[in-house]
């Protein structure tokens, strides 16, 4: 008897886990809290107001969107394209957004207590204060 053993290499995937039900969720009544959005295009999206407390955006392209007045407390935004997105009046509470892209981003008016913004770029963003950020990015702040 002859036996034929296939062996399949292991393949380490980052490929994104949200699905399109919830992006659609997301879209049409802008909420998600808890949701898996992890490597999600939402792009351009008016997410203005949204309820997304504890969601996983790690990954997550949300460039040129609207979350002013979101509630983001507690939100996994790791290395989330956040450039250019309107983010003013938003609860980032807890939020941790690890090395993400917050270039030329809005944050007048954010709530940012306890978030961590370690490795966050935030060149030419709008701070809570109104004013302009001119470092980089942010180092091991808390």
């Amino acid at each position: 008897m002859l036996l034929f053993i296939t062996c399949t290499p292991l393949v380490l995937s980052t490929a994104s886990a949200f699905t399109a039900a919830d992006v659609q969720k997301l879209k049409k009544t802008k909420s998600c809290p808890g949701c898996d959005l992890s490597g999600a295009y939402l792009a351009g999206s008016d997410l203005s107001g949204a309820r997304l407390s504890r969601a996983n955006l790690s990954g997550a392209d949300l460039s040129h969107s609207d979350l002013s007045g979101a509630d983001l407390s507690g939100a996994k935004l790791l290395l989330a394209d956040l450039t250019g997105t309107n983010l003013s009046g938003a609860n980032l509470t807890g939020a941790d957004l690890f090395a993400a892209e917050l270039y030329g981003a809005n944050l007048f008016g954010a709530t940012l207590d306890n978030a961590d913004l370690s490795g966050a770029n935030l060149t030419r963003a709008t701070w809570i204060d109104g004013s302009r950020w001119r470092g980089g990015s942010v180092g091991g702040s808390k």
